[in-house]
């Protein structure tokens, strides 16, 4: 199994579920932190490319940040909105978990048994 990561936001309740759930199963993880060690441009198309419906399951479409937009992510390019991810990670649903593989967005302890596999 490849290396696990676990993009994650400390005060985000999810994200510290999902953390306690890992460490209570003993699944090893390496843990960035959303907004300090952000996915790259490559990271976020890897992640969207693992996901069973692109954007619209990647993005926390009922935050304010979300609903804070101008622009409409519709109208726009795949890499202009990866540049507006990178820029504004809050756009992100969290936590995100992936072994290059597998992808799990949320905190969903079925999902995690599947990925430790």
């Amino acid at each position: 199994m490849s290396q696990l990561t676990f993009f994650t936001y400390p005060s985000c309740t999810s994200c510290r579920k999902t953390k306690k759930w890992l460490t209570a199963h003993s699944i090893e993880f390496v843990e960035r932190h959303l907004f300090k060690d952000t996915p790259s441009p490559r990271e976020i198309l890897k992640i969207l490319s693992l996901t069973t419906s692109g954007l619209d399951e990647l993005l926390a479409t009922r935050s304010q940040t979300f609903k804070n937009l101008e622009q409409n992510l519709d109208e726009l390019s795949l890499s202009e909105v990866v540049q507006i991810v990178i820029k504004d990670p809050k756009l992100l649903r969290r936590p995100i978990l992936t072994n290059g593989e597998k992808i799990v967005i949320g905190y969903n302890p079925d999902a995690f048994k599947n990925m430790a596999k």
